[in-house]
Protein backbone atom coordinates (compact mmCIF):
# COMPACT_ATOMS: atom_id res chain seq x y z
CA UNK A 1 0.00 0.00 0.00
CA UNK A 2 1.35 3.23 -0.57
CA UNK A 3 0.14 6.42 1.63
CA UNK A 4 -0.07 9.96 2.16
CA UNK A 5 1.14 9.48 5.84
CA UNK A 6 0.64 7.94 9.03
CA UNK A 7 0.36 9.43 12.48
CA UNK A 8 -0.47 9.09 16.05
CA UNK A 9 -4.07 9.96 16.91
CA UNK A 10 -4.80 10.08 20.24
CA UNK A 11 -8.57 9.53 20.84
CA UNK A 12 -10.52 12.20 23.01
CA UNK A 13 -13.86 11.76 24.16
CA UNK A 14 -16.43 14.78 24.38
CA UNK A 15 -18.14 16.87 22.80
CA UNK A 16 -17.57 20.26 20.44
CA UNK A 17 -19.46 23.08 22.73
CA UNK A 18 -22.52 24.53 20.67
CA UNK A 19 -20.27 28.08 20.39
CA UNK A 20 -17.20 26.79 18.49
CA UNK A 21 -19.66 24.00 16.67
CA UNK A 22 -21.67 26.69 15.01
CA UNK A 23 -18.12 28.19 14.00
CA UNK A 24 -16.72 25.80 12.62
CA UNK A 25 -19.37 25.30 10.37
CA UNK A 26 -19.41 29.09 9.02
CA UNK A 27 -15.54 29.17 8.44
CA UNK A 28 -15.32 25.58 7.00
CA UNK A 29 -18.33 26.30 4.57
CA UNK A 30 -16.60 29.77 3.96
CA UNK A 31 -13.25 28.06 3.02
CA UNK A 32 -14.97 25.21 0.85
CA UNK A 33 -16.63 28.40 -1.07
CA UNK A 34 -12.95 30.10 -1.98
CA UNK A 35 -12.03 26.45 -2.97
CA UNK A 36 -14.36 26.06 -4.97
CA UNK A 37 -14.69 29.13 -6.47
CA UNK A 38 -10.68 29.52 -7.10
CA UNK A 39 -9.92 25.91 -8.12
CA UNK A 40 -13.15 23.85 -8.71
CA UNK A 41 -15.04 20.96 -6.73
CA UNK A 42 -12.48 17.88 -7.58
CA UNK A 43 -9.66 20.47 -5.37
CA UNK A 44 -11.94 20.10 -2.80
CA UNK A 45 -12.43 16.55 -2.59
CA UNK A 46 -8.81 16.22 -3.25
CA UNK A 47 -7.71 18.18 -0.47
CA UNK A 48 -9.73 16.16 1.73
CA UNK A 49 -8.37 13.26 0.87
CA UNK A 50 -5.03 14.67 2.08
CA UNK A 51 -3.99 13.39 5.68
CA UNK A 52 -1.85 16.74 5.84
CA UNK A 53 -4.42 19.36 4.55
CA UNK A 54 -7.43 17.75 6.58
CA UNK A 55 -5.55 17.85 9.66
CA UNK A 56 -4.66 21.14 9.25
CA UNK A 57 -8.04 22.69 8.19
CA UNK A 58 -9.48 21.02 11.53
CA UNK A 59 -6.60 22.98 13.47
CA UNK A 60 -7.26 26.38 11.89
CA UNK A 61 -11.13 25.87 12.93
CA UNK A 62 -10.10 25.70 16.73
CA UNK A 63 -10.48 22.13 17.25
CA UNK A 64 -7.62 20.27 19.62
CA UNK A 65 -5.00 19.82 16.93
CA UNK A 66 -3.34 16.53 17.64
CA UNK A 67 -6.85 14.20 18.29
CA UNK A 68 -9.16 12.08 16.50
CA UNK A 69 -11.62 14.63 17.38
CA UNK A 70 -11.07 16.45 13.99
CA UNK A 71 -12.34 13.77 12.08
CA UNK A 72 -15.71 13.98 13.75
CA UNK A 73 -16.15 17.32 14.12
CA UNK A 74 -14.69 18.72 10.63
CA UNK A 75 -16.71 16.46 8.70
CA UNK A 76 -20.09 16.66 11.12
CA UNK A 77 -19.49 20.27 10.70
CA UNK A 78 -19.16 20.68 6.89
CA UNK A 79 -21.73 18.16 6.40
CA UNK A 80 -24.71 20.59 8.28
CA UNK A 81 -23.18 24.02 6.48
CA UNK A 82 -22.81 22.01 2.78
CA UNK A 83 -25.70 20.06 2.63
CA UNK A 84 -28.58 22.53 2.86
CA UNK A 85 -26.82 23.95 -0.56
CA UNK A 86 -25.31 21.12 -2.03
CA UNK A 87 -27.34 21.96 -5.24
CA UNK A 88 -25.69 25.26 -5.15
CA UNK A 89 -22.18 24.01 -4.53
CA UNK A 90 -22.49 20.77 -6.39
CA UNK A 91 -21.09 18.68 -3.28
CA UNK A 92 -22.90 16.35 -1.14
CA UNK A 93 -21.56 14.50 2.08
CA UNK A 94 -23.03 11.25 3.41
CA UNK A 95 -22.44 9.08 6.28
CA UNK A 96 -21.16 9.84 9.55
CA UNK A 97 -20.08 8.23 12.90
CA UNK A 98 -21.91 5.36 14.11
CA UNK A 99 -25.41 4.75 13.15
CA UNK A 100 -25.06 7.72 10.72
CA UNK A 101 -22.81 6.40 8.74
CA UNK A 102 -24.78 3.40 8.21
CA UNK A 103 -27.48 5.58 6.08
CA UNK A 104 -24.65 6.35 3.25
CA UNK A 105 -26.16 4.00 0.95
CA UNK A 106 -29.38 5.37 1.15
CA UNK A 107 -28.65 8.97 1.40
CA UNK A 108 -26.57 8.03 -1.93
CA UNK A 109 -29.50 6.79 -4.23
CA UNK A 110 -30.92 10.02 -3.25
CA UNK A 111 -28.28 12.27 -4.57
CA UNK A 112 -27.98 9.94 -7.92
CA UNK A 113 -32.23 10.21 -8.18
CA UNK A 114 -30.98 14.38 -7.87
CA UNK A 115 -28.04 14.55 -10.11
CA UNK A 116 -28.46 11.86 -12.49
CA UNK A 117 -25.15 9.87 -11.53
CA UNK A 118 -25.21 6.03 -11.42
CA UNK A 119 -26.23 5.13 -7.64
CA UNK A 120 -25.48 1.41 -7.31
CA UNK A 121 -21.69 2.39 -8.59
CA UNK A 122 -21.75 4.96 -5.79
CA UNK A 123 -23.17 2.62 -3.47
CA UNK A 124 -20.76 0.10 -4.53
CA UNK A 125 -17.77 2.40 -3.94
CA UNK A 126 -19.10 3.44 -0.23
CA UNK A 127 -19.11 -0.06 0.60
CA UNK A 128 -16.47 -1.47 -0.98
CA UNK A 129 -13.79 1.62 0.63
CA UNK A 130 -15.36 0.28 4.14
CA UNK A 131 -14.85 -3.22 3.78
CA UNK A 132 -11.31 -2.70 2.58
CA UNK A 133 -10.18 -0.98 6.00
CA UNK A 134 -12.40 -3.00 8.15
CA UNK A 135 -11.81 -6.35 7.07
CA UNK A 136 -9.19 -6.75 4.35
CA UNK A 137 -6.77 -4.28 6.36
CA UNK A 138 -6.47 -6.26 9.60
CA UNK A 139 -4.74 -3.82 11.74
CA UNK A 140 -6.45 -3.57 14.52
CA UNK A 141 -8.60 -0.91 14.13
CA UNK A 142 -12.17 -0.91 13.53
CA UNK A 143 -14.39 1.56 11.60
CA UNK A 144 -16.44 4.00 13.75
CA UNK A 145 -17.21 6.78 11.11
CA UNK A 146 -17.45 6.96 7.55
CA UNK A 147 -18.12 9.83 5.17
CA UNK A 148 -19.04 9.68 1.22
CA UNK A 149 -18.38 12.92 0.08
CA UNK A 150 -18.54 13.66 -4.09
CA UNK A 151 -19.63 15.89 -6.66
CA UNK A 152 -22.60 16.14 -8.79
CA UNK A 153 -19.78 15.29 -11.58
CA UNK A 154 -19.51 12.12 -10.02
CA UNK A 155 -15.96 12.02 -8.48
CA UNK A 156 -15.62 11.22 -5.03
CA UNK A 157 -13.76 11.31 -1.27
CA UNK A 158 -13.87 8.77 1.77
CA UNK A 159 -12.43 10.39 4.69
CA UNK A 160 -13.28 7.10 7.47
CA UNK A 161 -11.54 6.54 10.79
CA UNK A 162 -11.40 3.46 12.99
CA UNK A 163 -10.58 2.67 16.85
CA UNK A 164 -8.48 0.82 18.85
CA UNK A 165 -10.13 -0.26 22.08
CA UNK A 166 -6.47 -2.12 23.54
CA UNK A 167 -4.24 1.12 23.09
CA UNK A 168 -6.74 4.28 22.83
CA UNK A 169 -5.92 5.21 19.21
CA UNK A 170 -7.00 5.92 16.20
CA UNK A 171 -6.52 5.64 12.75
CA UNK A 172 -7.95 7.58 9.62
CA UNK A 173 -8.65 6.48 6.39
CA UNK A 174 -8.35 8.67 2.79
CA UNK A 175 -9.84 7.43 -0.54
CA UNK A 176 -9.93 9.64 -3.72
CA UNK A 177 -11.78 8.19 -6.92
CA UNK A 178 -9.32 10.27 -9.26
CA UNK A 179 -6.70 8.29 -10.69
CA UNK A 180 -7.76 5.14 -8.85
CA UNK A 181 -8.15 1.83 -10.76
CA UNK A 182 -8.63 -0.60 -8.08
CA UNK A 183 -10.54 -0.75 -4.35
CA UNK A 184 -8.31 -3.86 -3.64
CA UNK A 185 -4.48 -3.25 -5.30
CA UNK A 186 -3.38 -0.33 -3.22
CA UNK A 187 -6.11 1.96 -3.35
CA UNK A 188 -5.49 4.48 -0.64
CA UNK A 189 -4.68 7.91 -0.97
CA UNK A 190 -3.85 7.92 2.78
CA UNK A 191 -3.83 6.27 6.02
CA UNK A 192 -3.30 8.15 9.41
CA UNK A 193 -2.80 6.15 12.41
CA UNK A 194 0.72 4.82 14.45
CA UNK A 195 2.63 2.24 12.78
CA UNK A 196 2.30 -0.84 14.58
CA UNK A 197 4.49 -3.06 12.56
CA UNK A 198 3.27 -5.60 10.09
CA UNK A 199 -0.47 -6.12 9.23
CA UNK A 200 -2.51 -8.32 7.09
CA UNK A 201 -2.86 -6.27 4.21
CA UNK A 202 -4.66 -7.37 1.64
CA UNK A 203 -4.46 -4.32 -0.31
CA UNK A 204 -1.10 -4.55 -0.79
CA UNK A 205 0.18 -5.26 -4.47
CA UNK A 206 2.57 -7.91 -3.21
CA UNK A 207 -0.91 -9.79 -2.12
CA UNK A 208 -2.13 -9.60 -6.03
CA UNK A 209 -1.88 -13.70 -5.94
CA UNK A 210 -4.51 -14.04 -2.55
CA UNK A 211 -6.68 -11.35 -3.71
CA UNK A 212 -7.90 -13.75 -6.58
CA UNK A 213 -11.99 -14.07 -6.40
CA UNK A 214 -11.95 -10.57 -4.98
CA UNK A 215 -14.45 -8.06 -6.61
CA UNK A 216 -12.26 -5.36 -7.73
CA UNK A 217 -13.84 -2.41 -9.36
CA UNK A 218 -11.79 -0.59 -11.77
CA UNK A 219 -12.00 2.67 -13.59
CA UNK A 220 -11.45 3.77 -17.56
CA UNK A 221 -9.80 5.94 -19.06
CA UNK A 222 -6.99 6.67 -15.84
CA UNK A 223 -3.91 6.36 -14.83
CA UNK A 224 -2.95 5.90 -10.94
CA UNK A 225 -0.33 8.46 -9.72
CA UNK A 226 0.29 8.14 -6.16
CA UNK A 227 2.08 10.12 -3.93
CA UNK A 228 4.10 9.42 -1.18
CA UNK A 229 4.00 12.00 1.60
CA UNK A 230 6.65 12.02 4.63
CA UNK A 231 5.18 10.34 8.16
CA UNK A 232 3.07 12.72 9.95
CA UNK A 233 3.45 11.87 13.77
CA UNK A 234 0.86 13.43 16.32
CA UNK A 235 1.77 13.22 19.76
CA UNK A 236 -0.12 12.65 22.99
CA UNK A 237 1.39 15.83 24.67
CA UNK A 238 -2.29 18.08 24.24
CA UNK A 239 0.45 20.97 24.48
CA UNK A 240 1.98 23.19 21.38
CA UNK A 241 5.62 22.93 21.55
CA UNK A 242 8.39 24.24 19.34
CA UNK A 243 9.41 20.66 17.89
CA UNK A 244 5.49 20.59 16.64
CA UNK A 245 5.73 23.67 14.25
CA UNK A 246 8.14 24.92 11.33
CA UNK A 247 9.45 27.73 13.44
CA UNK A 248 10.69 29.63 10.07
CA UNK A 249 7.12 29.62 8.96
CA UNK A 250 5.42 30.68 12.40
CA UNK A 251 8.18 32.98 12.50
CA UNK A 252 7.53 35.25 9.23
CA UNK A 253 3.80 34.91 10.23
CA UNK A 254 4.22 36.81 13.50
CA UNK A 255 6.88 39.05 12.31
CA UNK A 256 4.63 39.83 9.08
CA UNK A 257 1.39 40.81 11.02
CA UNK A 258 2.37 41.92 14.69
CA UNK A 259 5.72 43.85 13.91
CA UNK A 260 6.26 45.51 10.38
CA UNK A 261 2.33 45.60 9.65
CA UNK A 262 2.30 48.95 7.83
CA UNK A 263 5.41 48.22 5.71
CA UNK A 264 4.02 45.10 4.38
CA UNK A 265 0.32 45.25 4.09
CA UNK A 266 0.05 49.07 3.28
CA UNK A 267 -0.90 48.09 -0.47
CA UNK A 268 -3.65 45.48 1.02
CA UNK A 269 -6.17 48.41 1.27
CA UNK A 270 -9.01 46.20 1.14
CA UNK A 271 -7.72 44.87 4.72
CA UNK A 272 -7.31 48.50 5.97
CA UNK A 273 -8.72 48.18 9.87
CA UNK A 274 -7.72 44.85 10.34
CA UNK A 275 -5.65 44.44 13.35
CA UNK A 276 -2.47 42.55 13.71
CA UNK A 277 -4.41 39.62 15.50
CA UNK A 278 -7.47 39.12 12.97
CA UNK A 279 -4.48 39.42 10.16
CA UNK A 280 -2.82 36.27 11.76
CA UNK A 281 -5.54 34.37 11.70
CA UNK A 282 -6.28 35.11 7.79
CA UNK A 283 -2.88 34.78 6.84
CA UNK A 284 -3.51 31.21 8.36
CA UNK A 285 -6.77 30.77 6.44
CA UNK A 286 -5.24 31.81 3.55
CA UNK A 287 -2.57 29.14 3.36
CA UNK A 288 -5.10 26.65 4.18
CA UNK A 289 -7.02 27.63 0.78
CA UNK A 290 -4.12 28.72 -1.47
CA UNK A 291 -0.81 26.70 -0.24
CA UNK A 292 0.90 24.28 -1.64
CA UNK A 293 1.28 20.60 -0.28
CA UNK A 294 4.43 21.42 0.96
CA UNK A 295 2.68 23.53 3.14
CA UNK A 296 1.03 21.49 5.55
CA UNK A 297 3.40 19.20 7.01
CA UNK A 298 3.05 20.68 10.45
CA UNK A 299 -0.77 21.21 11.15
CA UNK A 300 -0.35 22.38 14.76
CA UNK A 301 1.12 25.85 12.96
CA UNK A 302 -2.61 26.26 12.18
CA UNK A 303 -3.65 26.01 15.76
CA UNK A 304 -2.28 29.61 15.82
CA UNK A 305 -5.03 30.89 13.94
CA UNK A 306 -7.80 30.48 16.56
CA UNK A 307 -6.39 27.90 19.38
CA UNK A 308 -8.15 25.51 20.80
CA UNK A 309 -11.43 24.54 22.88
CA UNK A 310 -9.03 22.52 25.35
CA UNK A 311 -6.96 26.08 25.79
CA UNK A 312 -3.84 24.71 23.44
CA UNK A 313 -1.89 26.71 22.36
CA UNK A 314 -4.30 29.15 23.61
CA UNK A 315 -8.37 29.80 24.20
CA UNK A 316 -10.59 30.10 21.08
CA UNK A 317 -10.25 33.88 20.57
CA UNK A 318 -14.03 34.44 19.25
CA UNK A 319 -13.83 37.93 18.55
CA UNK A 320 -11.18 37.39 16.28
CA UNK A 321 -12.79 33.77 15.02
CA UNK A 322 -15.86 36.12 13.93
CA UNK A 323 -14.18 38.90 12.28
CA UNK A 324 -11.97 36.22 10.45
CA UNK A 325 -15.67 34.88 9.03
CA UNK A 326 -17.24 38.13 8.20
CA UNK A 327 -13.77 39.21 6.51
CA UNK A 328 -14.39 35.83 4.33
CA UNK A 329 -18.14 35.61 3.82
CA UNK A 330 -18.13 39.88 2.88
CA UNK A 331 -15.27 39.04 0.02
CA UNK A 332 -17.04 36.11 -0.72
CA UNK A 333 -20.63 37.88 -1.32
CA UNK A 334 -18.80 40.63 -3.71
CA UNK A 335 -17.10 37.74 -5.17
CA UNK A 336 -20.54 36.64 -6.43
CA UNK A 337 -21.57 39.78 -7.63
CA UNK A 338 -18.45 40.24 -9.62
CA UNK A 339 -16.35 41.79 -7.33
CA UNK A 340 -13.46 39.55 -6.10
CA UNK A 341 -10.68 42.11 -4.94
CA UNK A 342 -11.44 41.55 -0.89
CA UNK A 343 -10.63 37.39 -1.87
CA UNK A 344 -7.72 38.43 -4.00
CA UNK A 345 -6.87 40.42 -1.23
CA UNK A 346 -6.55 37.48 1.21
CA UNK A 347 -4.93 35.49 -1.25
CA UNK A 348 -2.31 38.25 -1.34
CA UNK A 349 -1.79 38.03 2.35
CA UNK A 350 -0.69 34.51 2.12
CA UNK A 351 1.60 35.27 -1.15
CA UNK A 352 3.45 38.03 0.94
CA UNK A 353 4.05 36.28 3.97
CA UNK A 354 5.33 32.91 2.03
CA UNK A 355 7.38 35.21 -0.40
CA UNK A 356 9.14 36.16 3.35
CA UNK A 357 9.85 33.46 4.36
CA UNK A 358 13.12 32.98 2.37
CA UNK A 359 14.99 35.86 4.01
CA UNK A 360 13.61 35.05 7.61
CA UNK A 361 15.79 33.39 10.66
CA UNK A 362 13.45 33.00 13.26
CA UNK A 363 14.54 34.14 16.83
CA UNK A 364 11.77 34.06 18.87
CA UNK A 365 10.55 32.15 21.88
CA UNK A 366 7.26 30.05 20.75
CA UNK A 367 6.35 29.50 24.61
CA UNK A 368 6.42 33.23 24.81
CA UNK A 369 4.31 33.62 21.86
CA UNK A 370 1.37 31.33 23.37
CA UNK A 371 1.97 33.20 27.12
CA UNK A 372 1.43 36.67 25.52
CA UNK A 373 -1.82 34.88 23.50
CA UNK A 374 -3.33 33.31 26.77
CA UNK A 375 -2.42 36.78 28.51
CA UNK A 376 -4.27 39.19 25.95
CA UNK A 377 -7.21 36.11 25.58
CA UNK A 378 -9.67 37.95 27.57
CA UNK A 379 -9.29 41.04 25.12
CA UNK A 380 -9.98 38.35 22.42
CA UNK A 381 -13.73 36.94 23.76
CA UNK A 382 -11.31 33.85 25.08
CA UNK A 383 -13.16 30.53 25.26
CA UNK A 384 -12.31 27.01 26.32
CA UNK A 385 -14.50 24.29 27.21
CA UNK A 386 -13.59 24.89 30.81
CA UNK A 387 -14.90 28.50 30.49
CA UNK A 388 -14.66 32.02 29.67
CA UNK A 389 -10.60 33.38 29.60
CA UNK A 390 -10.54 36.07 32.39
CA UNK A 391 -8.58 38.81 32.52
CA UNK A 392 -5.25 38.51 34.74
CA UNK A 393 -3.64 40.01 37.26
CA UNK A 394 -2.02 43.48 36.82
CA UNK A 395 1.93 41.85 35.94
CA UNK A 396 4.77 43.49 34.07
CA UNK A 397 3.99 43.54 30.02
CA UNK A 398 5.77 40.70 27.99
CA UNK A 399 8.01 42.33 26.00
CA UNK A 400 7.54 39.81 22.66
CA UNK A 401 10.72 40.00 20.25
CA UNK A 402 10.68 38.68 16.83
CA UNK A 403 13.72 40.35 15.60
Amino acid sequence: MKRSGTATLPLHYGKVPPWLYERMSILGLSIVEVILADYGKNEVLKRLADPFWFQSFGAVMGMDWHSSGITTSVMGALKRSINPVSKELGLYICGGKGRFSKETPNELLLIADKTGLDGNDLVRASKLSAKVDNTAIQDGYQLYLHNFILSDEGSWSVVQQGMNDFDGTARRYHWHSENMESFVDAPHKGIQGINRGNILNLTATEAQENRKGILEISHTNSEKIMQDFANLILPNHHDVRASDVDLKKLGTLLYMTRENQPENFEELLLLKGVGPRTLQSLALVSEVIHGAPSRFRDPARFSFAHGGKDGHPFPVPINVYDETISILQKGIEKSKLGNSDKLQSINKLHTVISEAEKNFTPDFDINEVMKEERQNSWRFGGKTVFGDAEKPAPSKPIQLSLF
